[in-house]
């Protein structure tokens, strides 16, 4: 019988390798990847997903249109298959990036379908299973199989995928420097678990904390959305993002010596929230923040701001994972969820054989 929790902490600390090996993939992809936008006169990015990856949708709309220029959105997949009428604007050349680390969810599936039944624009995938559904729907179909996994919460298949949509918008952006740093990440993220988790395990096997709040604007909220997804999914446990200056806007009430805050402190815009950090702090809440530098996690990765956001996301897992052997659970196997999510034709979740 397999030890509890053994599937995730092997996927959790072998990320850094499969971050390599996927930025290895997908500069051998530059040429098709490129020619997606180049060719197709896009004028709009729609991003989707569904549970972890619709939080990765709307992580990769914000860095798409910062670093193109291309307004982008990231919705779950179910606004676009039943809500298209509010999803997209009918007289732009949409292009739809559909992400599933399946490649089987029913409701993923029907998106990309009912786009395609309209004729919106091309379609892309991101998927880390070949021989799924998802992995041929599309224009171009990526399958980023390093991110394959046997947990049921999403670690290391989330920092491929999301790793990937940064590859795409740094391409499409023209940006080669950044491409090009981004293959610093695998190191700096081999340094960041060896350094931190020890402080994560205590933080995680902390059983006084209560309630945890995710803090990341602009490109981090969707990651801070994800973190407190894993929060809730592997310990059963009350979590909530939220935008840095937002959470002054009440949920602050909720503070107490029982909260733990994780800041993902940004650098463009370090002062505004290190400053909510520390009167929080104040209030009685424990702080971890975690940013390139002059923060409790220290990145040192010398990779540009907006394609290092994946090193955010380690060392809230491995939180995550280890508040789910202190409270007796298994972080392999969540309670009440399955690995993919599928519908029948009436709509209703089918239970697995």
């Amino acid at each position: 019988m397999v030890e509890a929790g053994t599937y995730t902490r092997t996927e959790i600390f072998s990320q850094p390798e499969a971050w390599a090996a996927t930025l290895q993939q997908l500069n051998g992809l530059r040429a098709e990847i490129s020619a997606v936008v180049q060719q197709n006169n896009v004028q709009a990015v729609l991003f989707t997903g569904c549970g972890s990856t619709y939080y990765l949708a709307v992580a990769a709309a914000a860095v798409c249109q910062q670093l193109t220029g291309i307004p982008s959105r990231g919705l779950p997949a179910s606004e676009i298959w039943l809500y298209p009428d509010s999803a997209y604007n009918p007289s732009q050349s949409t292009l739809l990036v559909a992400v599933s680390r399946s490649g089987e969810t029913t409701e993923t599936l029907r998106a990309v379908e009912a786009f395609k039944a309209r004729g919106q624009g091309q379609v892309m995938t991101l998927s880390c299973y070949g021989e799924m559904p998802l992995a041929t729907a599309g224009d171009l179909n990526l399958v980023l199989d390093a991110g394959q996994e046997q947990s049921v919460a999403q670690t290391r298949a989330f920092s491929v995928l999301y790793l990937g949509t940064v590859f795409l918008a740094a391409l499409w952006a023209g940006k080669t420097d950044l491409l090009e740093a981004m293959n610093q990440l695998p190191d700096a993220g081999t340094r960041l678990l060896a350094t931190y988790a020890e402080r994560a395990k205590a933080l995680g096997s902390d059983l006084t904390l209560d309630r945890f709040y995710l803090l990341g604007s602009g490109l981090r909220y969707g990651l801070a959305a994800e973190v407190s997804l894993k929060l809730k999914e592997m310990s059963l446990s009350h979590s909530e993002p939220f935008h840095f200056l937002e959470y002054r806007h009440g949920p602050m009430s909720m503070v107490t010596p029982k909260t733990l805050i994780y800041g993902m402190v940004s650098e463009a815009n370090r002062d505004a929230e290190a400053l909510v950090l520390r009167e929080m702090g104040a209030r009685g809440a424990q702080i971890l923040s975690l940013g390139e530098a002059g923060t409790d996690v220290v990145f040192q990765s010398g990779v540009p701001e907006a394609v290092r956001n994946v090193l955010y996301l380690p060392v809230a897992q491995l939180i995550a994972f280890e508040r789910s052997l202190a409270k007796g659970l298994n972080p392999d196997r969540p309670n009440n969820l399955e690995t993919v999510v599928r519908l029948d034709g009436n709509g209703h979740a089918t239970q697995p054989a």
